[in-house]
């Protein structure tokens, strides 16, 4: 295994907030994290947003990633060690953020998983499909990228600079860290016993029109198997609906309760000095 260059590290905003509840994005195969910023802005209003950046020579197992994960959360809670902690988890994220619960459900208050790969174990056909990567030519990784791009999201909802920014984030990824990371997915197995010792409350976004991923069917088995889920089905949405400029994810979990009391008072606390600084301005 190549010596690794550098390490798992999270992406911080300009601004600290570690009065809120701390917010943790897991990102898909690209490891970045930038494709977040489409949801940051409103995530922002009530919470300290964290996103994970995996370097793209990563070629760590599932063990060793969660570790790491829960080694940066831990060190974020240094600062302020009884706030709420929200883990979000997008495609192979979704399937990493519940390799990092199962490991310290104790350490999280809610969770999020949009359209998580985590089904691949399950379906056969589906395993043998992605074999097929491997028979690809490296050179060919990069051209490949642009074929893809219609598959990994509804692009007419896409603005045209994040269409250009989600191919670029997909051809940083080098040929062998995307079969690694495909090697993990095939290789991910958590049965229903382990789900059901997830206890938080756990809220699931699949999109209708995924073309990669049965995300729908995954996110119904999830359902049913953790003990406090629940799912909101995007009817027009692509694999990749976080960049999508229609899907608001905080305004999702606002419109489905998914707000802990706590997160909220935050976002009233912060909407109420914004009024109040208007107010004064207007004096």
């Amino acid at each position: 295994m190549p010596k690794l260059a550098s390490q798992p590290c999270f992406l911080t905003p300009e601004r600290l907030q570690p009065e809120y509840p701390l917010f943790v994005f897991l990102p898909g195969m690209d490891g970045t994290g930038q494709l977040l910023r489409t949801q940051t802005a409103g995530l922002e209003v009530a919470f300290d947003v964290r996103c994970l950046m995996i370097p793209p020579d990563d070629l760590t197992s599932w063990d060793v990633l969660s570790d790491r994960v829960i080694n940066l959360i831990e060190d974020e809670l240094k600062i302020n060690p009884h706030r709420l902690v929200y883990l979000c988890g997008e495609s192979f994220g979704g399937a990493l953020a519940i390799k990092v619960a199962l490991k310290v459900p104790q350490l999280f208050n809610r969770i999020i998983l949009v359209n998580p790969a985590s089904a691949l174990h399950r379906r056969p056909w589906l395993k043998w499909a992605s074999g097929l990567v491997y028979l690809v030519p490296s050179c060919f990784f990069e051209f490949s990228a642009l074929g893809l791009l219609p598959f990994l999201a509804s692009l007419e909802l896409v603005e045209r600079n994040i269409r250009q920014e989600l191919l670029k984030t997909m051809r940083l990824v080098p040929p062998q860290t995307v079969l690694w990371r495909l090697s993990l997915i095939k290789e991910f197995d958590v049965d229903a016993p382990q789900l059901q010792g997830i206890t938080q409350p756990v809220l699931l976004l699949a999109s209708a029109l995924d073309r990669l991923l049965p995300s729908v069917t995954e996110a119904r088995y999830l359902v049913k198997n953790l003990p406090k889920a629940k799912m909101v089905v995007l009817p027009y949405s692509g694999h990749a609906c976080l960049v999508e400029s229609a899907v608001n994810l905080y305004e999702i979990m606002q419109e489905e309760t998914f707000l802990d009391f706590s997160t909220k008072t935050a976002m009233d606390k912060k909407e109420n000095a914004i009024a109040l600084s208007q107010s004064d301005r207007q004096d």
